[in-house]
């Protein structure tokens, strides 16, 4: 912003009564400023923000917000930005005097108290990559943005400057008819004067994903493409990318010991590669097993990790992954190099294959398929998984989920803006898509059976390292899709769903229906979107 401008803003900003400074918040000598996890554990502690297991890793609950508030979630709406910002039922807009108003009240609420100030990276590019600052009344939220966020040395601290600052105050709840807000809860990015505001909630995650948020608006602009996906590489230097929504197996699947994990949830692609926009992982814990995710499973031992929302033993405090009575998003959030294949600094070629994942609960999508470029474009624009039955009060048989990008809440400019330059990447670098599913077969959920996690993994890596190339496929009837008539590890019968099935009829009428779904949702998506994507889904 030019200095006349930010004149002009902070006249405006005192017009709205903005006295307060961070800087005046900052200066009080109940500041902690970047201290070592073992010191913010310590600090958690003492303060009773949460226990510890029989092994010393700390744990945290924090009900009732046990996942992201997507109704709570807010961007400013001003000149500089707003004809950018795909506006609606996503990136609900904010008016610039509630922001300054919420703002002056959060500042308030954390003056006085003990803060405890993060100051880290985002994005392991040198030049596209933002400083943040986390300022928060927490220790362990101060923690988790360490763990979450690329950790600088002290040499990098000294000169440090936010680019973007993010007021964390999860004890303070706004005031809905004064603020504008729709309960207590509140997530507010504000793009211009570039700061957030969390309040109302202790889950974590608000943290890291407001922060991407901000680099999914602003990357675009430098050519660079930010993904929701995990990422990996193989020994030759290959790299892959694993797209795919809550519950699909994004991040089990590329914590691979065969491949080098590069990340596990955001990453932007650029002239030079891919790169991570974090420096650790938040893995779901939810009946984790040390047979299942031997790596993630591990990082639940590490003192250094936080759990959140998992259930301890009583009497031994002994983590129970299996109970799910506090959250089916129970997580672990550890520094990415607490998986021994990490690749530090996060960064890789551009990829030879990417796979979209999705948890088919209707089963009858193909475990592997083989996609076209237009069919690529089409299934990333749709974003499709399903929940189950018990998952969510209200669900009593399988629901489809459609998430543009398999990330449309994090995104704030049109879906098709994205899958423009994800289908320009593809045609550049002669990408390979896959569509795998790693839900149902022979049966919708209740009635067959989930595919086996070997089976997936095998069809995976015979993918991603590139030995379904030169394979033979077969054209499913109803989606279009190329069905790899074998795979190496996995039977025969378990590749084609409609062979999975006892009853042919049973299988046409289940598939016919999800297509139904996949139209419906295509539709509302906007007349921009070209013809041969249209074309590209299900007949």
């Amino acid at each position: 912003m030019a200095t006349g401008d930010r004149e002009e803003q902070s006249v405006e900003n005192q017009q709205f009564g903005l006295e307060e400074s961070l800087s005046r918040l900052l200066e009080t000598n109940n500041v902690y400023r970047n201290l070592p996890p073992s010191q913010l554990c310590e600090e958690a502690v003492r303060r009773g923000e949460g226990k510890l297991t029989h092994q010393g890793v700390f744990v945290a609950v924090t009900t009732p917000h046990c996942g992201r508030s997507p109704n709570d979630r807010f961007t400013v709406k001003e000149s500089s930005t707003s004809k950018n910002i795909d506006w609606g039922a996503v990136n609900v807009a904010f008016e610039k005097e509630n922001f300054f108003s919420l703002r002056r009240e959060v500042i308030r609420y954390l003056e006085g108290r003990e803060l405890f100030v993060q100051d880290a990276r985002a994005g392991a590019h040198p030049e596209l990559g933002i400083n943040v600052r986390v300022i928060t009344h927490n220790a362990w939220h101060c923690w988790f943005a360490n763990n979450m966020f690329l950790r600088l040395s002290e040499e990098q601290l000294k000169d440090f400057n936010p680019d973007f600052t993010v007021l964390h105050a999860p004890g303070f709840e706004a005031d809905p008819e004064k603020h504008g807000t729709n309960s207590g809860t509140f997530i507010v990015v504000n793009l211009e004067e570039r700061e957030v505001l969390i309040g109302g909630s202790n889950y974590a995650g608000e943290i890291k994903k407001s922060i991407f948020s901000v680099l999914n608006y602003m990357l675009p602009e430098k050519g660079v493409l930010p993904m929701h996906c995990s990422a990996n590489l193989g020994e030759d230097g290959d790299s892959a990318l694993f797209f795919g929504l809550s519950g699909t197996g994004k991040t089990t699947l590329s914590a691979d010991p065969l491949r080098c994990l590069i990340g596990d949830d955001e990453h932007g692609w650029g002239e030079e590669g891919i790169f991570n926009f974090e420096g650790g992982c938040y893995a779901k814990t939810i009946r984790l097993t040390p047979e299942s995710e031997p790596e993630i499973y591990k990082t639940t031992e590490m003192v250094g990790t936080i759990l959140e929302n998992v259930v301890l033993s009583e009497g031994s405090n002994e983590p129970d992954f299996d109970d799910g009575s506090i959250s089916e998003n129970a997580r672990a959030s550890y520094p990415i190099h607490y998986i021994p294949n990490a690749v530090i600094p996060g960064t890789g070629k551009h990829p030879e294959h990417i796979v979209f994942l999705t948890a088919d609960a209707f089963g009858v999508l193909p475990p592997i398929s083989k996609l076209t470029p237009e069919q690529a474009m089409y299934h990333f624009l749709s974003g499709y998984t399903a929940k189950v039955a018990g998952t969510e009060r209200g669900i009593n048989e399988p629901k489809a989920t459609f998430s543009s990008c398999f990330g449309a809440p994090f995104l704030p400019r049109p879906p098709y803006e994205y899958a423009r330059m994800l289908g320009e990447l593809l045609e550049t670098h002669g990408t390979q898509t896959w569509l795998v599913n790693t839900g149902w077969s022979g049966g919708g959920f209740g009635v067959g059976e989930r595919i086996k996690l070997s089976y997936t993994r095998a069809m995976v890596r015979a993918a991603v390292t590139g030995n379904l190339s030169a394979v033979s496929t077969q054209l499913d009837s109803v989606f279009g899709l190329l069905i790899p008539v074998s795979v190496e590890g996995v039977p025969s019968e378990v590749l084609n769903p409609a062979d999975a099935w006892r009853t042919p009829s049973d299988y046409e009428s289940a598939a016919i229906k999800l297509a139904g779904m996949f139209k419906d949702n295509f539709d509302q998506l906007g007349p921009e979107i070209p013809l041969e994507i249209r074309q590209a889904g299900p007949r």
